[in-house]
């Protein structure tokens, strides 16, 4: 039985209107077209965050723990010595259903293979290359802002973070209102952006920073050209 690795992959898109503390860890892949910020797609983001885990170096591990030669693992599994090999060489990137069969034959968990046993301590870096621009929403024709994350590849952070993009709204313009549990900060980089918070108008410039409350309903607008950039970082609600 071949291997089927990925050869197609979509590019994923937010489903939520804000910057809320869940919001990265919620993309879908849908048919949606970001406007992809740098020559690294999908595919190769995804490859990349997977080689982190060391699937193939786990399972090397499993096989030699047990004492079991890859044409006898590939009698157990279905797979050819050939492709175990290369998994376990990190030239292939197993399938969901790949892995389960090889979890079976060793009686483990999938979370073995995704868990940090060694528990280090935290450390991702993101290049600005590999990450890519999402409108505020995907079914809105004239999004307020467009933002980036900047960890995606962190799972359970304690904090959100996001550069976003705020371009000149013109008067009349809607502005989109939400509210999220825990704080919000954010920090204009460069340009103005308005914030209505509480029947007020805000104005932030280059340099310009503001802390509150985003279970308070807000919203954000563009107020010069080029457009605004800030960094936004949200937590989650305290217990």
């Amino acid at each position: 039985m071949n291997e089927v690795i990925i050869t197609e992959v979509q590019t994923p898109q937010t489903t939520e209107s804000d910057f809320s503390p869940t919001q990265s860890e919620e993309m879908s892949f849908s048919d949606g077209k970001p406007n992809i910020s740098s020559g690294e797609n999908s595919e190769a983001t995804i490859r990349r965050v997977l080689s982190a885990y060391e699937l193939g170096k786990k399972l090397r591990q499993l096989r030699l723990k047990k004492k079991i030669a890859l044409v006898d693992l590939g009698k157990h599994t279905g797979l050819s010595a050939s492709m175990l090999s290369q998994l376990e060489n990190g030239k292939l990137v197993p399938t969901l259903p790949t892995l389960a069969r090889i979890a079976m034959v060793f009686d483990v968990g999938l979370d073995h293979f995704f868990a940090d046993k060694r528990r280090q301590k935290m450390f991702s870096v993101v290049r600005a290359n590999e990450r890519i621009q999402f409108p505020e929403k995907p079914d809105i024709n004239d999004p307020n802002y467009f933002f980036e994350v900047l960890a995606f590849n962190v799972q359970d952070k304690s904090i959100q973070a996001y550069l976003a993009e705020f371009p000149k709204l013109e008067n009349g313009a809607k502005n989109h209102e939400h509210a999220h549990e825990g704080a919000e900060f954010m920090h204009v980089l460069s340009g103005s952006v308005a914030i209505h918070f509480q029947d007020e108008d805000h104005v932030l410039s280059s340099g310009d920073s503001v802390y509150f409350d985003a279970s308070e309903p807000h919203s954000y607008r563009g107020v010069s050209t080029p457009a605004a950039r800030v960094i936004v970082i949200t937590t989650p609600p305290r217990p």
